[in-house]
């Protein structure tokens, strides 16, 4: 299972992209299944792992932000768990209970030590600490947790994959589950310098070096940012940015050509899918989701929708697509079926396996997806929560409890606010959101009552770690 980190869904050629080059995953793709319509369960990263991890919603399991992130702007802070909870069963439990080896490779963020990787269910622990990030870049020497610094120079994804690769050609008899969460493409955004002069080529030759890259928008809503706007970038031509990708695609290149001559491809599933859109508006703005809106820390569709492929040989047939809507919390079951395990419905009690869609089935007995993100995000948007329900997706924003329709089948950019003309619709929709909220007790940010004064400067503006009080986490 191939998880990356701030993967948007239009950066792989399969998926759109014409400035990025990811012909092994394009490869990929063809030989399994596009799930287009696939969402990660929140629009930053914490809170997807979570939920892959568990099974279960972020606001179901209790992490509903990246840890331990929790600015406030107009409405204060929710608070929330910095660690998985005990008391959950996660994947790599599941998988170890029924035989498989578990390793995990790259980035955990789940947590401090004692709640790592080898702490939850997993024989192997590479590069998984407490870190969202590289703290010391991607050339070597790291720094990094339980992961030995490299000659000078080595590059990060290169490393992780040679790791994983010893992994899989050391193997042994026993089944294996591979959790490779890679550090790429998140910030800091670098690369080999070979790639990123290719690229420097590649977009002047395209004359994209010649366009206007970003659009400078408005002010940002969470009071650390007050001072600063948001930068939307308005096309792809980031030529580091295209070097990781390039890079990270030759890498996984590298695992799904290890697996062919372990002789194993054939009875391997492998999944690749992101933990949240790709960052677009802030932080160096390093890519563009469109045709989607906005990117990672929004509601919009740039924030949750992710490329996501899997490939099955004899189970999922080549060059196949589903629009079905999927999401995070399904790998869990789908694992475990695809391993021929028995399911475990109180613990992924939000996902549904994805089997039957891998099969060539047309649907899920789902009603409805849902996410829950009552935080301000370091991209620019205000807390808020979501459903989609067939082609059709309902935003509430918690600031001013104003709520947004929109048809993804005809509207897949969300121009077109429907919410005045489909008032029927708008409230079916909102019951049903507000009782899956309701549920599982998923917290709602309260008025800030120092917000005046935090703008003005007169009082300080909290942006700390949020515990949820009488917990022990």
């Amino acid at each position: 299972m191939f998880l990356i980190d701030d993967l948007g869904w239009a950066d792989l050629g399969c998926f759109g992209s014409s400035f990025y080059e990811t012909p092994n995953l394009d490869r990929l793709a063809a030989q399994g299944m596009r799930f287009t319509d696939a969402y990660a369960s929140c629009p930053v990263c914490s809170p997807t792992r979570a939920s892959i991890m568990t099974g279960k919603y972020p606001a179901n399991v209790g992490i509903t932000n990246y840890i331990p992130g929790n600015a406030w702007g107009k409405l204060m802070g929710v608070p929330y768990f910095h660690e998985l909870p005990r008391g959950e069963t996660t994947i790599a439990d599941a998988m170890r209970s029924g035989g498989y080896q578990t390793w995990h490779v790259g980035k955990w963020h789940l947590g401090p030590e004692g709640n790592w990787p080898d702490d939850r269910g997993f024989d192997v622990n590479i590069a998984g600490g407490h870190w969202g990030m590289p703290q010391k870049g991607f050339f070597s020497p790291y720094h990094m947790h339980r992961l030995e610094d490299g000659p000078e120079g080595e590059y990060l994804t290169d490393r992780l994959t040679s790791e994983a690769l010893s992994l899989i050609r050391g193997r042994g008899d026993l089944p294996f589950f591979l959790h490779f969460a890679h550090y790429a493409v998140h910030t800091p955004i670098q690369a080999p310098a070979e790639l990123v002069e290719k690229y420097k080529q590649k977009a002047a030759a395209l004359g994209l070096d010649q366009q206007e890259e970003f659009e400078e928008g408005e002010f940002f809503s969470c009071l650390h940012k007050k001072d600063q706007r948001i930068k939307r970038r308005l096309l792809q031509s980031n030529p580091t940015y295209a070097a990781m990708i390039e890079n990270l695609d030759s890498n996984i290149g590298r695992v799904l050509a290890a697996l062919e001559e372990e002789g194993i491809a054939d009875n391997t599933l492998v999944i690749f899918t992101s933990d949240n859109g790709g960052l677009s508006t802030a932080e160096g703005s390093p890519t563009c989701n469109a045709p989607l809106l906005e990117g990672k820390g929004w509601m919009y569709e740039g924030g949750n929708r992710v490329c996501q492929i899997m490939r099955w040989p004899g189970v999922i047939r080549a060059g196949s697509t589903t629009g079905v809507p999927v999401t995070s919390t399904d790998f869990f079951p789908t694992c475990l079926e695809a391993a021929g395990l028995a399911l475990m419905p109180q613990q992924h009690e939000d996902g549904v396996s994805l089997v039957p869609l891998m099969r060539g089935g047309d649907r899920l007995e789902r009603e409805a997806i849902f996410w829950h993100y009552p935080h301000y995000s370091n991209q620019g948007d205000t807390p808020a929560c979501a459903v989609r329900a067939g082609d059709w997706k309902l935003i509430e924003h918690f600031e001013d409890g104003r709520l947004e329709l929109f048809n993804l089948r005809e509207d897949l950019g969300e121009m077109r606010d429907l919410a005045g003309a489909e008032p029927h619709r708008v409230e079916r929709m909102y019951r049903q959101l507000d009782d899956w909220r309701q549920s599982i007790e998923a917290r709602i940010p309260d008025v800030n009552p120092d917000y005046d004064a935090m703008l003005a400067g007169e009082l300080p503006c909290p942006n700390g770690a949020g515990i949820i009080p009488g917990s022990d986490h």
